[in-house]
């Protein structure tokens, strides 16, 4: 039984899917102004692996994932480089799509884009003000009617009376035009120089908390398991969606609100000012992004991290033991004799494969990547202590496909790509291994040093010779 942590009513809840063997999940996307963050990064890594688990649980998981393709940053953007806004988003989607890939995140079902959906938005804002929910104010601007919606704050647990002095993200140009303070925009007028589309009520763009209404609507449906993101947009984004989805469909938006913690910068918060600002790709400079995302995962998603070098050095030798015992496996099942398990082969293998059940415990959890890396560890200390050269074949391949499905469900490739020696290195090496056998040492340190000139490195272990290149 999956257990999750839903903002919604703060405490675990066992998972039950709205149809069953289906799971249907929204998560935030970026506003492609930039490349991607190490903040961006971690809900992305996050909820990639949520999906991934649910499908090794049997799920099928529709899952949606949205460019914000239209804003206040990419426009300022356009202007600063003296181009189209539509350029400036098209290219950072690219380089955000090259950056998920180095993390492994795999592509979602749909990737929708907000310029794509802006019928969408018009037909909604429409049967909201239809519905008494939205109004438009002089100027053509059009303004959801918050206090109408009795449950608003459900999920960020704020008061409405509260928030009317605390949150200037509500806050916008033209606050004389509202009915009330805290009502926030749907639909906005267009200004010299941005993009804009026709609508009943002005040429304008639309409000940001409306595209995921609309995309989550369109590809998911008016009523949803998950909804994923940053705490960061618990309030307003998120509770505005729920405002407008449930206003506009008559029906609970979300079942399930799900919500990773904020990533700190050498104990302090991530900031441009401060500094301490990382782009995924700057990280990619210093190291393989499998490591960024073995780092992510080393705490729960609802838990702050703290990003570090001492860190990040700590993840990637950690991340190194696990690929570098999945890699031995590899060169054991290689030379090993190819003939039936054993009868202890067979216990052992129980054995191994008793660590899913483990794994699945700490990922039931919701999602305690932290503990199913602990376990992971645990599979390859046994593996390293029970599988030898000696074993059969078959015996030590199933140990390591035990080894990389667990791998593969937090998104970390443990396996080696195998590099294809060419036939004179082959021979090379199959001669020093006959030199050393007929004792012949000097021939066999000759080819060594020719190899090394190659730049082959032979490293003579006791589970055989294995090589690597400089």
């Amino acid at each position: 039984m999956i257990k999750v942590y839903n903002t919604l009513n703060k405490r675990k809840e066992e998972f039950v899917p709205l149809r069953e063997g289906k799971v249907s999940m929204y998560v935030c996307g970026p506003t492609v102004y930039n490349l991607i963050h190490i903040g961006n990064a971690r809900p992305m890594i996050v909820f990639d692996t949520v999906r991934r688990y649910l499908e090794h649980k049997g799920y099928q998981v529709n899952y949606v994932s949205n460019f914000t393709d239209v804003d206040d940053k990419i426009i300022k953007k356009a202007i600063e480089e003296q181009t189209s806004a539509q350029e400036v988003s098209e290219r950072y989607i690219a380089e955000c799509e090259k950056d998920m890939a180095g993390m492994n995140v795999r592509p979602a079902t749909v990737h929708p884009r907000a310029t794509q959906e802006i019928g969408g938005m018009i037909e909604m804002i429409g049967t909201l003000i239809e519905k008494g929910f939205a109004y438009k104010a002089e100027d053509g601007t059009v303004y959801f009617r918050t206090r109408k919606f009795g449950e608003y704050g459900k999920l960020s647990h704020k008061n409405l009376d509260d928030l009317r002095s605390g949150e200037r993200s509500l806050l916008v140009s033209g606050e004389d035009q509202k009915e009330d303070p805290l009502d926030f925009v749907l639909w906005k007028p267009k200004k010299d120089g941005e993009p804009y589309w026709e609508a009943p009520w002005c040429l304008g763009r639309p409000g940001w908390h409306i595209e995921c209404s609309v995309m989550a609507k369109r590809y998911l449906g008016p009523e949803i398991d998950i909804h994923a993101g940053g705490e960061d947009l618990i309030f307003p984004h998120h509770e505005n969606e729920i405002a407008q989805s449930e206003c506009c469909n008559g029906v609970p938006f979300a079942h399930y609100w799900m919500h990773n913690a904020f990533l700190n910068i050498d104990n302090r918060k991530m900031s441009k000012s401060l500094g301490n600002f990382f782009t995924v790709r700057e990280i990619s400079e210093k190291y393989d992004l499998q490591v960024l995302r073995f780092f992510m995962l080393s705490a729960h998603y609802r838990s702050p991290l703290n990003f570090s070098a001492d860190l990040m050095e700590s993840s990637r030798a950690a991340l190194e033991r696990l690929v570098n015992a999945v890699d031995n496996l590899t060169f054991l099942a290689r030379n090993a004799k190819d003939e039936p398990m054993s009868e202890a082969e067979e216990a052992l293998l129980a054995e191994a494969r008793a660590f899913t059940d483990k794994f699945d415990e700490a990922m039931d959890d919701d999602f305690n990547t932290a503990d199913a890396q602990a376990v992971l560890f645990d599979l390859v200390r046994f593996a390293n202590s029970n599988v030898t050269g000696e074993n059969s074949r078959a015996f030590i391949v199933e140990v390591k496909k035990v080894i990389t499905t667990l791998g593969d469900i937090l998104g970390l490739i443990l396996e080696k790509k195998q590099e294809v020696l060419d036939d004179e290195i082959e021979a090379l090496i199959e001669e020093r291994q006959a030199a050393r056998k007929a004792r012949n040492f000097a021939r066999a340190d000759e080819i060594r040093d020719q190899l090394a000139a190659m730049g082959i490195q032979l490293l003579d272990t006791r589970e055989g010779v294995k090589w690597k290149r400089n």
